[in-house]
């Protein structure tokens, strides 16, 4: 962690703002979803150099996802407008990768975006307990990092064993029933919290 708070503060120092990071964030999100989508019109090396290149670009984007607050909060670089900034890219990127997954070799453009679908909503359950004075909840199994986290590990996965391209729909319903768990949980965190009021 030391490293990536030098990092931010590398950063702040050269004039970077926490705004500029979060597109970046959003750039490599959507980048991830080109070189996963690319996946289904291209065959041997290639393919395996897309599958490792969205792996690439969705930890990228964590990285982004940590540093802007980093150089916002640690840094002293907060914005009023950073609210908005932190969650708009990320957004964006959800439906960017996952989409991109969806059309993928072996995937489903329609499992694709109901994965993109149920990514928003996650978050925007969280955004509402928030408004709401439940707090945020970021728990999952299904919230950003265990979504990032499995559509990398099987970009890896399917990148050193090619074959197992055909099972990426798998991926998608994984991903699909991780989050339809999360916004339950997070609804009934919610609901719960208000009949206590």
């Amino acid at each position: 962690m030391e490293f990536f708070r030098a990092l931010a503060r590398g950063l702040a120092r050269m004039g970077v703002t926490p705004n500029a990071i979060s597109c970046a964030s959003m750039i490599f999100g959507c980048g991830a979803g080109v070189a996963l989508a690319a996946t289904a019109h291209v065959h041997g090396w290639a393919l395996r150099a897309c599958f490792l290149g969205a792996a690439a670009f969705i930890q990228l984007r964590l990285v982004c996802n940590l540093i802007d607050g980093l150089v916002a909060v640690e840094c002293g670089k907060k914005t009023p407008t950073g609210d908005v900034w932190n969650e708009l890219p990320d957004r964006i990127s959800d439906a960017g990768t996952l989409v991109g997954a969806g059309c993928a070799a072996g995937g489903s453009l329609v499992l694709g975006f109901i994965a993109a679908l149920l990514a928003v909503l996650t978050a925007y359950v969280r955004a509402l307990g928030a408004s709401l004075g439940a707090g945020q909840d970021f728990a999952g199994p299904g919230a950003k990092p265990q979504r990032m986290a499995v559509c990398t590990g099987a970009a890896v996965l399917v990148a050193l064993i090619p074959r197992l391209a055909v099972w990426w729909k798998g991926v998608l319903i994984l991903l699909i029933v991780l989050a339809a768990i999360t916004v339950l949980r997070r609804i009934k965190h919610l609901t719960d919290f208000l009949r206590t009021r």
